[in-house]
């Protein structure tokens, strides 16, 4: 027993330090604390720095991109779910750890098993546990060439919070753009913006909010527009899609309600009728698939997943947390989400499981006595962000679903990387094969590497991967998880023209006015386009030689009124209605 007492009394020490620390450090909510109130007014939000936008064009990164780090500000108080997101990120990425304290940090992490060798710290000073609305943002120059973080104003009185994307930007050594000052001086946060890489990216009005004429920041007042453009200056990003405020979140921020999964599927939270913010969401959701469409041109995928309510059955309208599976973080190939307890968290788990196939899941307790961070108004992706690689291998393609051939299927991808592609291939099977085959992909134009895939003629389900190296001899699948996770198409005996009448999407918008698009989906032959009004008149004619992607027609500003759209080739003719305004 004497040999087990300086043991003993060592862990006694180490866990009164840890206590002590988070006895004596200030935890600060997501939101505003009732101190910070009386501060924002006479708070200095902007920098008299000018700080330019980049030069050439830039793309900010989606968050299932490949990332270098996974960044997190230490808090004692939430130890252990820090712990937890640190043993699941070493296996993927580099952690960077901000903290003045890293012996006693580094020494409770070595303890408890994690692989020091992928965590790093940084010495910066912070206030609060919340970096996902205060950290930068990983954006490339030209698409995938030189990497930098864009740094907004943080909507707390928090100064060095703020300064944190410069401790970041220098410890990597690369660029940061900031829009703290001039006309240029946004207000913003990382929790109310997601990004699919492809230029679309989604807010809550907060946004326009905090930038209005008599905002409380003394920055800049700004119309939507004004916005807009630096969004796009400073992040490439051309289609920014803001939702209404939800009621009962008192921070605003999407990510506490839904997820992007992918280029075109939206994970979003779900409530019983007519509870809580669930109306506000759904109405949210009901605007976005009927304004917007997918970069590929299709209409968005949105899957709902249940938010869970407090033991006692409380929503927040009702005294409940604001408990979310949505504020979950990709970190390479695992994705951490949020849980609360095991009765609502299996089936939610589960439900990643099947949309992220081959993804490593990891759920994390937010919401127990010892650590209630949900009561703080946040939960996983509130506490990370990342930092993005140098050099990013970047695939882009849009999954095939169903197709009704076996022979020369049609299948692109959009690969990119700064030394250029050297070779690119689809691996597949038949869906319970063991083995999978592969097919080149050859180059086609605008970055584009294109195939045509054949399968075994009594085939029914194809799955499938993208693989490419580049000339510097890097290599990355899509999905990132592959040949673990991967997509399936069916393969279906529709006739000619059914496959027509299901794979000619769209009007889109309608109505329209301007100009209105569809997308074609592996249509095969020669397509006839042909624009008429109601009369039967012919106002428009046009022929297309590949009937795969977006197409989009100009609507002349003289017609007015109905117009009938028809698509017509060996399949036989589609009619689309567009209501022209």
């Amino acid at each position: 027993m004497k040999k087990l007492f300086p043991f003993l009394l060592i862990c006694i020490l180490f866990s009164s330090v840890f206590q002590l620390n988070a006895q004596q450090e200030p935890l600060l909510p997501k939101g505003l604390s009732e101190n910070e109130k009386s501060l924002v007014s006479d708070f200095r939000f902007k920098s008299n720095k000018i700080t330019p936008p980049p030069q050439v064009p830039v793309r900010t990164a989606a968050e299932w991109e490949e990332i270098e780090y996974l960044v997190i500000r230490w808090t004692n108080a939430y130890q252990n779910i820090l712990l937890q997101i640190v043993q699941a990120a070493v296996e993927e990425c580099k952690v960077l750890i901000t903290t003045q304290n890293q012996g006693t940090v580094s020494s409770f992490l070595s303890s408890n098993g994690v692989d020091m060798s992928q965590v790093e710290f940084l010495n910066a000073p912070s206030n609060s546990i919340w970096i996902r609305d205060y950290a930068g943002n990983t954006i490339y120059e030209n698409d995938v060439e030189d990497l930098a973080l864009v740094d907004w104003i943080y909507n707390r009185p928090r100064p060095l919070d703020n300064e944190m994307p410069v401790a970041h930007a220098n410890y990597v050594n690369i660029p940061l753009y900031r829009t703290n000052s001039g006309t240029n001086d946004l207000v913003n946060t990382g929790g109310n913006f997601m990004s699919d890489g492809l230029g679309t990216a989604f807010a809550s009005k907060l946004i326009l909010e905090e930038n209005e004429p008599g905002n409380p920041y003394g920055v800049t007042p700004k119309t939507e527009a004004e916005i807009d453009n630096i969004m796009f200056n400073y992040q490439g990003i051309t289609n920014y899609i803001k939702m209404d405020q939800t009621p009962w979140d008192p921070i605003d921020h999407i990510d506490m309600h839904m997820k992007l999964l992918d280029e075109q599927t939206i994970l979003v939270s779900k409530y019983p009728p007519g509870v809580a913010d669930g109306p506000q969401i759904e109405a949210n959701i009901d605007y976005v698939t009927s304004t917007f469409q997918t970069p590929f041109g299709t209409d968005y995928k949105i899957e709902w997943i249940d938010a869970p309510p407090s033991t006692g059955g409380n929503y927040p309208d009702t005294g409940g947390h604001y408990r979310t599976y949505t504020n979950s973080v990709f970190v390479n190939g695992t994705v951490i989400v949020p849980t609360y307890r095991p009765e609502v968290d299996g089936p939610a788990l589960a439900q990643y499981e099947e949309l992220l196939p081959g993804y490593t899941i990891v759920g994390i307790d937010v919401d127990n006595p010892g650590e209630n961070l949900i009561a703080s108004s946040g939960a996983i992706h509130c506490i990370t962000h990342a930092i993005g690689v140098a050099d990013p291998l970047w695939i882009v393609h849009q999954p095939l679903e169903e197709v009704n051939t076996t022979v020369d299927i049609p299948l692109d991808a959009m690969i990119k990387h700064n030394s250029g592609i050297q070779e690119a291939k689809v691996f597949w099977r038949e869906t319970g094969d063991a083995n999978f085959q592969e097919t080149a992909m050859t180059f086609d134009s605008n970055d584009i590497w294109v195939t045509d895939l054949s399968v075994p003629s009594d085939a029914t389900s194809i799955e499938y991967y993208i693989w490419a190296e580049a000339n510097s001899g890097k290599t990355l699948t899509r999905p990132i998880v592959a040949p673990e996770g991967y997509w399936t198409f069916d393969i279906t005996s529709l006739s000619a023209g059914e496959w027509a009448e299901n794979n000619i999407v769209g009007p889109y918008p309608n109505p329209a006015q301007n100009d209105v698009s569809f997308n074609l989906k592996n249509i095969d032959g020669e397509i006839n386009i042909t624009i008429h009004n109601v009369l039967g008149q012919t106002l428009y004619e046009n022929r297309l030689e590949n009937g795969n992607g977006k197409i989009t027609l100009n609507l002349n500003s003289e017609w007015k009124g109905t117009l009938f759209v028809t698509f017509s080739g060996e399949f036989g003719k589609v009619h689309k209605k567009v209501l022209k305004f």
